[in-house]
């Protein structure tokens, strides 16, 4: 990609707080094999105990056991029945912490990404929608649940490598904060960081409470990282 100007991070990148580690990803490059995605927008989650909208706030358990794992690596999670969702941990092995990558602009692979999100049957999606949400950037760069725990530090090589790149952080006056999107629990907490201005930022959410339907089960809030 660009002419093999851009190169991967080191680790020493991610073994930070994710707080520290978030707006620094802007403007940075996530490329899973031929399609590329430059970063616009991403939330930070701490660590077990700490952060009561992160998946690892009671521990380790099957599902989050990534996120304890080396700083670097992806966590792909499920949610809601229906989405995939990248995060990329943080810190030393065993803090539990990591980065929901929340939006993009889609750099290279173009064609691609639009073949995913668009379907056979959906209505074409616009370029600065390809990656605007956390589900969508999955969905563009083509990551499941398969690729979860895979080293985003690393050369790029081969069909599916996997790799977070340099890319081009943008102007320290055009980062900015706030509270983080559609979470209930430490909600005021401005982890959410975004480029200003971009068109590929999502829209700000907050929390709703889902309500209970009588004839069927209500799907609890996922948290975001």
């Amino acid at each position: 990609m660009g002419g093999g100007l851009l190169k991967p991070l080191p680790r020493r990148f991610f073994d930070r707080p994710s707080h520290e580690v978030a707006p620094e990803l802007l403007g940075r490059v996530l490329a899973h094999g031929p399609v590329a995605v430059r970063l616009t927008e991403v939330e930070a989650y701490g660590g077990p105990g700490e952060d009561p909208a992160a998946h690892t706030y009671r521990g380790k358990t099957p599902r989050n056991a990534v996120m304890f794992g080396p700083p670097g690596h992806v966590y792909v999670y499920f949610t809601y029945g229906m989405h995939y969702c990248a995060n990329l941990v943080c810190l030393p092995e065993g803090h539990g912490s990591a980065v929901l990558l929340r939006a993009g602009e889609v750099v290279e692979g173009v064609e691609l990404a639009r073949s995913r999100r668009n379907g056979p049957a959906r209505k074409p999606v616009a370029d600065r929608d390809l990656a605007r949400g956390p589900a969508r950037l999955a969905v563009a760069l083509g990551l499941h649940r398969e690729h979860n725990g895979l080293d985003a530090v690393r050369e790029l090589s081969g069909p599916a490598a996997l790799a977070v790149l340099d890319g081009s952080p943008p102007d320290p006056a055009l980062i900015r904060s706030g509270p983080r999107t559609g979470i209930s629990a430490a909600k005021q907490t401005p982890w959410r960081f975004w480029i200003d201005g971009d068109p590929t930022v999502s829209p700000y959410k907050a929390h709703v409470p889902r309500r209970r339907n009588t004839a069927a089960t209500s799907v609890g809030e996922a948290p975001s990282s």
